[in-house]
């Protein structure tokens, strides 16, 4: 590629709060009815005083500590002025020359094997603002060419946490594992629960090329409306090659704010940027600079939880797993939490084979029944005690692998204990290996064309026929004997026809 991507990224993040960040007003106004979680403070009536929500310092304090930034013992809310319908003020109250955080570093670990590598990513600053309103938009039913929009002012003055990185993104995948990377960490946090899908985890880009291996900077653009990961790639990476395409051409990428549009896969220009905002901010005159105690942000940081990162770590070294498995395990806390309740009750059997086949269940078929539910691990029927006894039946033997997975998904449905289940469906695993021969006879009888094909030295043909004894047992036939008793009768077969 003949030019080199710079990106920064400004991601806005709404904070787990009860109230707001000048108000009483409850903070939670997703389900509520238009304008009902509103008073004088957030309609920006005259004459009310803002108050300062201690939380929402607190959270911002501790992201501050988690991305490894400076905290400042001085702090301070400024105006930012700017004439909008859904801002009641005409100003908001954010944080300008004085944030609560500065210079700080996230580390991204980028592609697999040979191509690995890890992209360490500057934050510039984690500072609290509020949120504004939210316009709605309309169309008169009656008269179609009639549009009209409405204020709900719910949404105005919930707490904002807004983290600025440093320009050090070099593609639209570094740009994406960036932000999955702080997503993951606020959520360990528990500031924020970090959904795209309803605004609480916000990002805008700042987006330009240049020579590769140039230091200089180039006029970029500010990318807006991207409300997932995928669409955050995707505006990135057509943007990077529009203005590569630009500047191939001799043309000069113009300062401005673009929109991506989902349903055309591209870039709009919303408009110029060719100078930079007058915000005329100055001092909030109505609340008092902050002076943040070190005793204070010591006591946070030793409320701090293990982080992602070094949780990743621990799992491979501690459980013996695949950084694949422990990168997915730990990307969300509860499933990290919960996968460690699970191996905590495996007593000494607790090893790497256990941790492995415990991850699988935990990724892919339990993750498989929660998404089919539409709930949490956290809501999961099948506790981490249902997991540990789904363990103890398959490794004495109670029960096949491929069986579990139906045990798995009856006590999902039901909560029943896995060795309730077995016991009551009559699910124990089939040692008898006269039962078995008794299927195994069957399966062969049945299937001419496959011992046929078996005799002729296909040996994929055994497997066809343990199938169908699997089948016939109701997958309660021990594997190993099933494998056995197959390859001992096609043998006797294949003598039998001098092959």
């Amino acid at each position: 590629m003949e030019y080199e991507p710079v990106i920064g990224l400004e991601v806005h993040v709404q904070l787990l709060t009860r109230s707001k960040m000048f108000c009483s007003c409850r903070a939670e106004y997703q389900s509520a009815d238009p304008n009902s979680l509103v008073c004088p403070v957030c309609l920006g009536m005259p004459g009310t005083l803002p108050v300062v929500n201690r939380r929402a310092v607190g959270h911002a304090i501790v992201t501050g500590l988690a991305l490894d930034c400076d905290i400042a013992t001085y702090t301070k809310f400024d105006r930012k002025n700017y004439l909008y319908p859904d801002l009641m003020k005409g100003y908001q109250i954010s944080q300008y020359d004085a944030p609560v955080a500065t210079g700080g570093r996230l580390e991204v670990d980028v592609g697999s094997g040979d191509r690995a590598y890890t992209r360490s990513v500057g934050v510039v600053r984690v500072h609290l603002e509020e949120d504004v309103a939210k316009l709605q938009h309309f169309r008169d039913t009656e008269d179609r060419s009639g549009q009209y929009s409405l204020v709900d002012v719910n949404r105005g003055g919930v707490p904002l946490m807004e983290i600025v990185s440093e320009p050090d993104l070099r593609s639209a995948e570094e740009a994406r594992l960036y932000l999955t990377g702080l997503r993951s960490i606020l959520r360990y946090l528990e500031v924020s629960t970090g959904n795209m899908e309803d605004g609480s985890f916000r990002c805008d880009a700042n987006v330009s090329v240049r020579p590769r291996g140039s230091r200089e900077y180039m006029s970029r653009v500010e990318v807006k409306n991207m409300n997932s990961f995928r669409a955050v790639h995707d505006a990135l990476e057509y943007e990077i090659a529009r203005q590569a395409r630009v500047v191939g051409e001799g043309g000069t990428v113009v300062q401005e704010t673009r929109g991506w549009v989902e349903e055309r896969r591209a870039t709009v220009s919303q408009r110029s940027k060719e100078y930079a905002h007058d915000y005329r901010y100055f001092p909030e005159p109505d609340i008092p600079p902050l002076v943040i105690e070190p005793a204070w942000v010591e006591e946070l940081r030793r409320s701090l939880p293990e982080l992602p990162e070094k949780r990743r770590g621990r799992f491979v070294k501690q459980y013996g797993l695949p950084a694949y498995d422990a990168a997915l395990l730990t990307g969300a806390r509860a499933t990290a939490d919960y996968f460690e309740e699970c191996m905590s009750l495996g007593g000494s059997s607790a090893g790497p084979a256990r941790a492995k086949t415990i991850a699988n269940w935990v990724l892919v078929e339990l993750a498989h029944l929660l998404g089919r539910e539409g709930v949490g691990i956290q809501e999961s029927r099948v506790t981490p005690a249902h997991m540990a006894d789904l363990a103890r039946l398959v490794e004495s033997d109670a029960i096949s692998g491929t069986l579990a997975k139906r045990v798995l998904e009856e006590s999902f449905d039901t909560g029943e204990l896995p060795s309730v289940v077995v016991r009551e469906r009559g699910y124990l695993q089939i040692s008898d290996s006269t039962a078995v021969e008794s299927a195994v006879e069957e399966a062969v009888g049945a299937h001419p064309q496959a011992v046929a094909d078996y005799v002729k030295g296909k040996e994929t043909a055994a497997r066809f026929i343990v199938g169908q004894v699997m089948k016939l047992t109701g997958g309660r036939a021990k594997p190993a004997l099933v494998n056995d008793l197959v390859k001992r009768k096609l043998e006797m077969v294949r003598v039998a026809n001098g092959s």
